[in-house]
């Protein structure tokens, strides 16, 4: 699964959830004191506030849209000024990656490509099957001003990486999507890595063989990027929305970008 854990089945867990009581203070079978509990947030309010973060807003055709000026927008700015920032100063010393060429590394899902229309239109359930078809279709608009980040590292001689846990069976439909989006770079196997169970790669022997695939996402992309780093990059700088897809090294600074509908571990 793409997803480790994320908001499921909202509208009825909503439902739900407005029955249920939290009693503070129950003791369970295998405790001897009783524990504290607290109150969920509520979904509904929860989905209201995503809304509002994202600016959501349904088009003629059915879609699912973020507003350029919504909260999540502003809040993406903000991260990518500062990520120029860094990009410039690396650029002007190169000499700090010790010879090696300057890279940036780029997640795919909601980094790269944003799949808010998915999360609404599903009501935040994920289904491998429905996402599938929705990665394949390869329809997802870019995030906001990430397409202009990608080209403003490559104006200063940044080469520019994407490094995604899609399967290996949807790189065309994520490659096909990048180019659609704005993504004016190399989109070729040496700049795009997905996660090939089938067929892994041997930089990740401590965790991947054909028989077996045991990488996490933290060992996935730290393996990757120790990898890229190998074959002569420096990388100024690693962008994700989960923690999970900057952990582990391997990168000068690290860049956070929200989102809040779903969480992989």
């Amino acid at each position: 699964m793409r997803k480790s854990l994320r908001v499921a089945g909202l509208a009825t867990a909503c439902t739900v959830a407005g029955a249920a009581l939290y009693t503070t203070g129950a003791a369970s079978a295998d405790e001897s004191r009783p524990r504290p509990t607290k109150e969920p947030h509520n979904i509904g309010l929860l989905v209201g506030e995503i809304d509002e973060y994202y600016g959501a807003t349904k088009g003629a055709d059915g879609v699912w849209k973020s507003s350029p000026d919504s909260p999540y927008a502003k809040d993406l700015a903000r991260i990518q000024a500062k990520a120029k920032k860094d990009i410039r100063k690396a650029a002007r010393h190169p000499h700090r990656g010790h010879g090696r060429k300057p890279a940036i590394v780029l997640d795919v899902d909601d980094t790269a490509l944003l799949s808010f229309d998915y999360e609404k239109s599903t009501n935040y359930t994920y289904n491998n099957d429905s996402w599938d078809a929705y990665v394949k279709a390869a329809k997802r608009p870019a995030v906001f001003g990430m397409p202009e980040l990608v080209a403003y590292a490559k104006r200063h001689g940044v080469e520019v990486f994407f490094l995604t846990g899609l399967a290996e069976s949807q790189r065309d439909g994520a490659v096909t999507n990048l180019a659609r989006a704005g993504y004016k770079t190399p989109l070729d196997r040496t700049h795009v890595f997905t996660k090939n169970k089938p067929n892994p790669p041997a930089y990740l022997s401590h965790c991947a063989t054909a028989a077996a695939w045991k990488c996490d996402t933290v060992q996935f992309k730290e393996g990757t990027r120790k990898h890229i780093e190998s074959t002569g990059y420096n990388i100024i700088g690693s962008f994700g929305d989960q923690v999970s897809d900057l952990a582990g090294g391997y990168a000068d600074r690290t860049y956070k970008l929200p989102n809040p509908t779903y969480f992989v571990g």
